[in-house]
């Protein structure tokens, strides 16, 4: 397969790429470099700078490539920013994957892998959540993933899309071999700050709130691995290829860990020591989020293998310690 990855220099994009190589399909990564970073991708990897809203250019590229399916990351995904600028985030989250979707019916691309969001569930009332939950965001991101995901359905009732939606939270960790990883510019990730705090370039690590109805008064999450993450999104491509319907999947370690869980356990892999400064909650941040995966497991037959969350750390770690400053030369 062809496979056109938009957001494909992004953290999550670029660890998919890789597991498309090695599942034998050729990915051409589409990506603006507004976020992303060109050596996330492998010399061997075709890539073509353009963005998502320059339509005839990418009903050009997926033509030129011959291209038989999409895997969309292209978005943004800052929960706190979604709050202060939504426009922002319905302009480039909603209409920007209408774009694709369009580029995608005029070339005839039948295929989508969607990158959405746990956050779509808000406050969940059961956890670990079901696919079939009620979906009510909390924040602006959250809203725009769950538009996104009708806006799939309607487009698969009307021009035979095929399509898999995950829904996940919290990726962490780094490639095995420690080539690439987590490098955003700001970072607002629990896990890059923490360790980068470990290094040095923060003075301290700040929980925004400590008053959540939860066992330490943090927030929970759960964190699944990249590489995880990025099977997970190769099967769903196999599946549609074979013929599969259009699914909705959560991915996620149903395991809930909390931000002072989550900072001891950095302390431990990387055995540094950092001040910690407690501040006010953040809007639109949901207490606990525990995703349950049982759906995929069974359908898909998807087994994540780094389940040990300092296992997932010290992979982060291996990347961000010898990176120090990213991708930065």
């Amino acid at each position: 397969m062809n496979v056109l990855v938009t957001g494909g220099a992004g953290y999550i994009g670029s660890h998919v790429v890789e597991q498309l190589v090695k599942a034998g399909h050729k990915p051409i990564v589409y990506d603006n470099l507004l976020k992303g970073h060109i050596d996330a991708v492998s010399e061997e990897v075709q890539f073509v700078e353009g963005d998502i809203y320059d339509f005839s250019f990418l009903k050009h590229i997926m033509g030129e490539y011959e291209i038989d399916g999409v895997m969309h990351f292209a978005a943004s995904s800052l929960v706190g920013e979604s709050m202060t600028d939504p426009g922002k985030y319905y302009y480039n989250n909603v209409a920007g994957t209408m774009g694709i979707l369009d580029a995608m019916r005029e070339v005839g691309v039948d295929y989508l892998v969607f990158s959405s969001s746990a956050a779509v569930y808000g406050e969940p009332k059961t956890v670990p959540i079901a696919e079939d939950a009620p979906q009510v965001p909390t924040n602006v991101y959250g809203r725009t993933k769950l538009i996104i995901e009708g806006m799939l359905a309607d487009y698969a009732k009307a021009y035979d899309l095929k399509y898999v939606s995950l829904r996940y939270f919290n990726a962490a960790g780094a490639a095995l071999l420690g080539n690439i990883g987590e490098d955003h510019k700001p970072e607002t990730h629990l896990i890059p700050l923490v360790l980068q705090a470990a290094l040095g370039k923060w003075d301290n690590v700040e929980i925004y709130g400590t008053d959540y109805p939860t066992k330490d008064g943090t927030c929970i999450r759960d964190y699944i691995h990249v590489c995880d993450l990025a099977t997970a999104h190769v099967l769903a491509l196999d599946y549609l290829i074979k013929g599969g319907e259009s699914k909705v999947y959560n991915l996620g370690s149903q395991n809930g860990y909390s931000v002072r869980e989550i900072i001891q356990a950095a302390k431990k892999v990387t055995g540094k020591e950092f001040s910690v400064v407690e501040k006010p909650r953040r809007a639109g941040d949901p207490a606990v989020l525990i995703a349950s995966s049982e759906k995929i497991k069974k359908e898909l037959h998807w087994q994540p293998e780094h389940t040990n969350i300092e296992d997932i750390i010290a992979t982060a770690w291996r990347w961000h310690s010898s990176h120090p400053d990213g991708f930065a030369k």
